[in-house]
């Protein structure tokens, strides 16, 4: 074996430590295996999203990012499980919640398990997109509003335009 051979076994790929310029970004697992796992982003915009193999994927969330990851798992005898969970990437010394799949953690927005409660919340982020407005720059409250209505059961708000304004004008106010 020659030199070079040698050396690029022994290079570890890029470390996810920092981009440049940046935090510490959040990394978000994601996996497809057919008939089995289905892990996957329904919104967001990460800074970059890294194949790991066929059926593995990382993507990766600068702090302050909104995204939501859907989770479809099978077992043995064919019962799906269905997950959605809205959270935000957190700076390094921000709190956040340890989540499966998500390092180092996130802010937790929104948790459904369940197929009801999972579909209300795909229904509730298909409205505000036929709005115009991408779900990932939806309010941080409108989404822990929504989870805790489809946790006590309660109506579920809608997220409209005036109310999307009224958001972003209080943000330009801080």
């Amino acid at each position: 074996m020659n030199v070079s051979a040698q050396m690029a076994m022994h290079v570890s790929p890029p470390s996810l430590a920092a981009l440049p310029g940046q935090a510490a970004p959040t990394r978000v697992a994601l996996a497809f295996v057919a008939r089995r796992l289905n892990l996957y982003l329904r919104f967001g915009r990460p800074a970059c999203v890294l194949p790991l193999d066929r059926c593995r994927r990382v993507a990766v969330f600068l702090p302050g990012a909104i995204f939501g990851r859907i989770r479809c798992a099978a077992d043995d005898d064919g019962a799906l499980r269905w997950q959605c969970m809205v959270m935000q990437a957190c700076a390094p010394l921000d709190v956040m919640q340890r989540i499966p799949g998500v390092r180092p953690g996130a802010r937790l927005l929104l948790h459904a398990e369940g197929e009801r409660p999972v579909r209300a919340v795909l229904e509730r982020i298909d409205a505000i997109e036929a709005h115009g407005i991408a779900a990932c720059d939806a309010s941080p409250a409108y989404w822990r509003t929504l989870g805790q209505r489809l946790a006590t059961r309660l109506s579920l708000p809608d997220y409209t335009a005036a109310r999307h304004a009224a958001w972003r004008a209080g943000r330009v106010l801080q």
